[in-house]
């Protein structure tokens, strides 16, 4: 795989160059397991390079006029354009995406990027009054100078623009890490697009590397102001504490265990095509999976039966083939996870209306119910091709069973009263939630995040200049003040 090989480096101050690291990362095709590349990891001298370098290139980026900035991103649309098919053939190899799942990765991406375009212009600076006679207020909204961006390893293309992007529209220098599963598509792929847009050397590195190798050395580099990271609750919340240790701001999309309510009134087979999204895109290794489909008792059978028979239909193999809908799990381990979570569930009593296989990383749908109140597996985040059914009676224990979770970020409600979903919508603890749609859904404008353990702070629209900006008040006294000394 020559295009991996040529990609398996550092990017350091617009350079490209092998890390000094102890060992290497190999990056391997999750479903043939074939080596991609060898990438030895970035040490804590090459993090402190790709901070000193992001410090020196953001002076003048950041000072550059936003309309100058701009045509960097619009040449970065147009490079993703041109390459559609060559980096939607590397989200397949390197994290075994299906052909639907990596077209989704990339129509969002390129939405991300017509945004950024447009955010470039966006902050605004305000004159504020005074009670003091001839004095000024101005607030400016000004870069907050250098982000740090870690990446997660299941929509990596995406996510990792997703936060890159904006931070250097609103005129900050980044450091990314992608996730060690998905350098290619996290980091260096990245890293060549604004490259080849012609980012100015340094405004965005790429460090590949391991907490194995750098420690907490990302996050107390005392150069990054924001942290900018996308990955699991109990990674999250070490990255809080390392943060606020520090005086760091850190903004944190964490994971999730959302419900999928469906009510009485609901239309039983629209209900179903959006639960079997919602729960098995991407092999259910998406925080905004529906981890539980909670059916009121009055169309539990009929909703049960036509979900079972329908994800009996998904076919699973090769991500390569446009007719698969599950390709592999991440890595070995994460397929071991969630096998053990099945067979943990199944020996406590549930009982499998469908019960997947495990080969290699390969795992089949499984489909659970008849769980206890109190199931473990309820609370948790699966991130794997697992549906959990949930009976309830009346809207008030939909909305208790849905809330009964550590996590709080997406969720849906069926029904044929939309108002009536709303109502419920607005019961649920969680910072998304649709109505007589699936769970899954991201847009560029909108605020995206969690309540509770699924994140803190927003990203998207107006809430990216909240993430990457900061706010400075310079007064101007035109008078002359009077001091009481």
């Amino acid at each position: 795989m020559s295009f991996f090989t040529s990609l398996a480096h550092q990017y350091i101050d617009g350079e490209w160059k092998p890390g000094s690291g102890s060992w290497d990362i190999i990056d391997f095709n999750p479903y043939n397991g074939e080596k991609l590349a060898a990438i030895t990891v970035a040490s804590v001298a090459e993090i402190d390079q790709a901070y000193r370098a992001a410090e020196r290139a953001q002076v003048p980026w950041g000072e550059s006029n936003p309309y100058a900035r701009r045509l960097v991103f619009e040449r970065a649309l147009r490079v993703v354009e041109d390459r559609e098919d060559e980096i939607a053939g590397t989200i397949v190899a390197e994290l075994g995406g299906t052909r639907l799942k990596a077209a989704f990765e990339l129509h969002l991406a390129k939405e991300f990027l017509r945004e950024a375009i447009q955010l470039s212009l966006r902050p605004e600076g305000r004159i504020l009054p005074s009670p003091v006679d001839g004095k000024e207020n101005r607030v400016y909204r000004l870069p907050v100078g250098v982000v740090g961006v870690i990446s997660p390893f299941n929509f990596p293309f995406l996510l990792s623009l997703k936060s890159v992007a904006p931070a250097l529209a609103l005129g900050n220098a980044v450091v990314l890490k992608p996730h060690q599963n998905t350098p290619i598509c996290g980091g260096s792929l990245v890293a060549k697009v604004f490259e080849d847009a012609g980012l100015p050397p340094g405004v965005l590195n790429v460090v590949i590397t391991d907490i194995a190798e750098i420690g907490d050395a990302l996050l107390e580099h005392p150069v990054p102001a924001v942290i900018s990271f996308t990955g699991s609750d109990k990674v999250g919340q070490h990255v809080a504490t390392v943060c606020a240790q520090n005086f760091k701001r850190a903004v944190l999309e964490l994971g999730g265990n959302s419900a999928l309510i469906v009510l009485d009134d609901a239309d039983i087979d629209y209900a179903v095509d959006a639960a079997v999204f919602s729960r098995f895109v991407h092999q259910g290794q998406v925080c905004m999976a529906a981890n539980r489909i909670l059916l009121d008792r009055s169309v539990e059978k009929e909703f049960t039966d036509k979900f079972v028979a329908k994800v009996r239909t998904l076919k699973v193999g090769d991500p390569a083939d446009p007719a698969t809908h599950i390709g592999p799990l991440i890595s070995s381990s994460q397929a071991d996870a969630v096998t053990a979570v099945v067979d943990q569930t199944v020996a406590a009593g549930a009982t499998a209306l469908l019960r997947g296989s495990t080969v290699g990383n390969l795992v089949s749908p499984t489909v659970l119910t008849g769980l206890a109140a109190d199931s473990p597996v309820l609370a948790q985040e699966i991130f794997g091709p697992v549906a959990l059914l949930v009976p309830f009676d009346g809207e008030d224990e939909a909305v208790r069973i849905a809330n009964d979770t550590p996590y709080g970020l997406s969720g849906a409600v069926h029904t044929g009263d939309v108002e009536r979903g709303v109502r419920i919508a607005r019961r649920i603890r969680t910072g998304m939630i649709h109505i007589n749609d699936g769970t899954v859904h991201d847009e560029p404008i909108v605020p995206f995040g969690g309540e509770k353990h699924s994140g803190s702070g927003r990203l998207n629209g107006e809430s990216m200049i909240e993430a990457f900006t900061t706010q400075k008040w310079i007064s101007v006294q035109y008078g002359r003040s009077r001091f009481p000394f």
